[in-house]
């Protein structure tokens, strides 16, 4: 008898459709074959499905028992297919089979995964809204998980998840005898829960906390250069509390990516919070945009919708700094191996900070010092941060006044108001992902604004990535100072951000301007 059981298999975030095929014959020795790609996880499940089934009080088949994980082309990998294969064994036995009629179980409309603990527990999986997209798109009726992943798997709008915790629930509910844990209804998020930094904990760094509420506005790359003990990391660390709640195709998207990394809390749905992550820098590249055989996505991609915070960016490795590139650009990584490439969104708001020289300040080595320390990174890297940000140490008047007036709610009160203008305007797209038709419509310069670029072109040696970058970013000022159109001291302002575009390689002139 042949029985045919829908799994689902990961590469990268995309779930495809795995058919979990059992057939049994009576002749020869009792044996069990796995076949179809399976790495060591899938291999192992055999003994590991086999004990769950008898440890629950049922009986497995004799005989040969074969079963095939299609398409054979495609590796599987994971444990997700302990659940499927166990209900397709049983029902292949003749074991599970409806109360009323006697007749086998159909599981056609069905998509199940889950991994089985040795007692017939039924473990959480990876990708589980990876499992309800699919199951949407391939028009399956039922979706059957964990009971920690329903929540996660009923987030696609339209699937009907059903969460299991042990297989004789899950035999219960295919038998219709149980209805199992369904998700509550979705939460619409209104706000950010509170930062661990407020910022009224910074003192002083108004021109700072300026560019920081620009960068939050339209999602801009930002670079803040400053001596050691500044404050670069406290204002980092306060940045996500004043960012604009995500929308739901961002909380998807950010969802997925951490869902199939493994990296969602146990019973947990949508992400409600925008993604913050501060990778050390002795991160490799694979680390940071993703690898691997079977690719798992990378800082970059677990921070997408969200920060990424690059502390001490100028000891990262240069090839790990390099591989930003694209996804800075692009807001996606793609990963190529043998088997073919995949792709994972990577559309973050990158938050790096450095000092000017390895010696933290100025006060030794100089302007020189500062050449040499800027120079790790590449002017194609620099091209690519929208705002480079002067942090000056914090005087002694300043550390002694009291908390600042202006704290997070009140920043993220601007924030809010002019992402809600640039909303009306272009839709859910920031001002930084800005390109073509839609940047010239969003910013239509006027003569003075026209000659103030030229002439900032010129002096400056500016390339026309950075020409865009510094429209955008004064889009972005004009919507916070709620400006219908781009005036010419908003462009004013997005060129005194390209601090690093002034006499590139002449770091002297840093120096006079007071960094450290």
């Amino acid at each position: 008898m042949s029985v045919r059981v829908h799994g689902f298999a990961l590469r990268g975030i995309d779930a495809f459709p795995c058919e979990v095929e059992v057939d049994l014959s009576g002749r020869g020795l009792p044996r069990t074959t796995l076949v179809g790609l399976p790495d060591v996880a899938v291999r192992e499940a055999i003994d590991r499905v086999q004990t769950a089934v008898c440890n629950t009080g049922l009986v497995w088949p004799g005989g040969r028992v074969t079963i095939n994980l299609a398409p054979a082309d495609l590796r599987k990998e994971g444990p997700a297919f302990d659940l499927p294969m166990a209900l397709s064994v049983l029902i292949a036995g003749g074991v599970l089979r409806t109360g009323s009629t006697g007749k086998a179980v159909q599981l056609d409309r069905w998509l199940i995964a889950g991994e089985l603990a040795l007692d017939g527990r039924v473990r959480p999986v990876r990708g589980a809204i990876c499992l309800g997209m699919l199951a949407r798109q391939a028009g399956f009726d039922h979706v059957m998980v964990p009971k920690e992943n329903v929540a996660e798997a009923a987030a696609v709008e339209g699937v009907r998840a059903v969460g299991v915790s042990t297989l004789q629930e899950a035999i219960a509910v295919i038998r219709g005898e149980k209805q199992g844990s369904m998700a509550a209804p979705l939460q619409t998020v209104e706000a950010n829960e509170v930062c661990e930094v407020d910022f009224d904990r910074v003192k002083g760094h108004h021109a700072a906390r300026r560019a920081l509420c620009v960068a939050a506005a339209g999602m801009h790359n930002v670079l803040m250069i400053g001596p050691a003990g500044s404050g670069k990391t406290l204002m980092a660390r306060a940045l996500p509390g004043i960012l604009p709640p995500m929308n739901l195709e961002e909380r998807m998207q950010a969802t997925r990516v951490h869902s199939c990394a493994g990296s969602l809390p146990p019973g947990g749905g949508l992400l409600s919070r925008r993604p913050v992550r501060c990778p050390h820098h002795t991160a490799s590249a694979a680390a940071m945009v993703g690898g691997g055989s079977n690719p798992r996505p990378g800082e970059v991609s677990l921070a997408h919708g969200g920060v990424l915070f690059l502390d001490e960016v100028a000891e990262f490795p240069r090839s790990v700094l390099e591989a930003l590139r694209e996804p800075l650009e692009d807001g996606f990584v793609t990963v190529s191996r043998a088997r073919g490439s995949v792709r994972f969104p990577a559309r973050a708001l990158l938050v790096a900070a450095m000092n000017p020289t390895a010696r933290g300040d100025l006060r030794v080595g100089g302007a020189s010092a500062m050449d040499r320390y800027l120079e790790r990174l590449s002017g194609p890297v620099i091209d690519r941060i929208d705002l480079h940000v002067e942090v000056a140490a914090v005087s002694f008047d300043a550390l002694v006044t009291p908390r600042a007036t202006e704290g997070t709610a009140a920043m993220r009160a601007r924030v809010m108001a002019a992402r809600e203008r640039s909303r009306h305007r272009q839709g859910e797209l920031p001002n930084a992902a800005l390109t073509g038709g839609a940047l010239d419509a969003a910013v239509a310069l006027t003569d003075a604004s026209r000659d103030l670029l030229r002439q900032a072109m010129a002096e400056l040696g500016l390339s026309a990535r950075a020409y865009d970058k510094i429209r955008r970013v004064a889009r972005t000022i004009a919507d916070l100072e709620d400006a219908a159109s781009v005036a010419p001291q908003h462009i004013a302002e997005g060129i005194g951000y390209r601090l690093l575009d002034r006499f590139r390689g002449a770091c002297g002139s840093l120096a006079a301007s007071g960094v450290g």
